[in-house]
């Protein structure tokens, strides 16, 4: 096993970071740095600077505009990114949406939807949980009746991220209720939400924040030529995009960048006339979420190393970042808040210059983070996940 980078990488990850440096807007950064949200506008400009340089869709195949990286490259990419605190771009389009329809999309859904993803034309969002189905997917219940040329759609969708920045939503629709099992009779549907019968409702946050929304469909009209795959065989469509999910949520590289933060707030703290940074509980606390994260690390260049060997996607196992790097998300968030205390105010502060507007944003992010170990499939899931595929003990 080889976890170290070879001279020619080095090379580019300084040139990564080189072309940020430069690059990257200023005001998007300190949004990012600062956790304050981004707009559907921020996210479309990154995105065309990104296109413009030939950066948005490195994991693609070149022929449709990725950039011929390795998977070593791209995880470069990925770390610098995030050191540096570029925005991640909304995964659901460039990395989910995507690598469906390069897998199981016919050659005009392709022509039709890669060129626009690529350059950042369309917004996609997800269309997956519903109330009562979430991480157990298989039981939702948003139907898809064929008639004529077009299916016809009713139902709910729930938590839907960025649902009202969306342009288009892919969705998994029941299309045969009849079915054995839940898992089948499931379709896997491209839906252009500016379409009759569609309508995007706000769930607004108890740190204030609308990021997610309700999306209920009444009657809402989808060509059939917007089905991907098989009618009925969305499950094998919902698997594979699901383990593309899972695969970044180590977010290795922005937990760096917070763990500085983080250190650096507690040699400003004080406590008992002291830096924070000296009380050895806190210390304690905080030597454990960077060992967390060191070990993430490696687990991750574990899979790299892996993949990297054979060429081969990563097994079920590749849940225990899903796993590992949300918990150490949470921590940091934790140790933020213990930080400062009651600084970290549990709502927007109002303009004042006697107030520290990033202490003030640490109580809704810790709010917000509750989520990381719910979305994508729990952490209690996905322990089931490595019993079961990878330790093969019974479900």
């Amino acid at each position: 096993m080889d976890l170290s980078y070879s001279p020619e990488e080095e090379a580019f990850r300084h040139e990564v970071r080189g072309w940020l440096e430069a690059n990257l807007p200023a005001d998007i950064r300190d949004k990012v740095v600062g956790y304050r949200g981004l707009s559907k506008e921020d996210y479309v400009r990154w995105h065309k600077i990104l296109a413009a340089k030939g950066w948005a869709v490195p994991h693609w195949p070149t022929e449709w505009g990725g950039t011929g990286w390795n998977i070593t490259q791209r995880y470069i990419c990925d770390e610098e990114f995030g050191l540096a605190g570029a925005p991640t771009l909304p995964p659901f389009g460039p990395a989910m949406c995507a690598s469906v329809l390069l897998r199981f999309g016919t050659p005009e859904q392709k022509a039709r939807f890669l060129p626009r993803i690529r350059e950042g034309d369309d917004f996609w969002v997800q269309g997956y949980s519903e109330p009562g189905a979430g991480s157990d997917l298989a039981a939702l219940k948003t139907r898809a009746e064929r008639k004529g040329d077009h299916y016809v759609v009713n139902g709910q969708k729930i938590w839907t991220t960025l649902g009202h920045y969306g342009d288009w939503i892919f969705c998994l629709v029941r299309t045969d209720s009849t079915a054995e099992k839940r898992q089948e009779g499931i379709s896997f549907l491209l839906m252009d939400m500016k379409a009759p019968g569609i309508t995007v409702r706000p769930l607004i946050l108890m740190d204030g924040g609308h990021e997610v929304n309700e999306v209920f469909f009444d009657d809402a009209k989808v060509p059939l030529e917007n089905l991907v795959y098989e009618e009925n065989k969305g499950w094998t469509v919902a698997k594979y995009l699901l383990g593309h999910e899972r695969m970044g949520s180590g977010a290795v590289g922005s937990s760096k960048r917070e763990l500085a933060a983080l250190r650096a707030l507690a040699a400003r703290e004080m406590k008992g006339g002291r830096p924070l940074l000296e009380d050895p509980r806190f210390r304690d606390r905080l030597s454990r979420a960077e060992i967390e994260l060191e070990a993430l690390e490696i687990t991750s260049m574990r899979f790299l190393d892996k993949m990297r060997r054979t060429g081969q996607p990563p097994g079920a196992d590749v849940s225990m970042l899903k796993i590992r790097g949300t918990e150490v998300q949470q921590a940091i968030t934790e140790l933020m808040m213990q930080a400062v205390g009651p600084m970290a105010q549990p709502f927007k502060a109002v303009d004042s210059g006697s107030i520290d507007h990033f202490t003030s944003r640490l109580a809704p992010r810790y709010f917000n983070y509750r989520k990381a170990s719910i979305y994508a499939g729990s952490n209690e899931i996905q322990r089931n996940i490595i019993a079961k595929m990878t330790l093969g003990l019974p479900a």
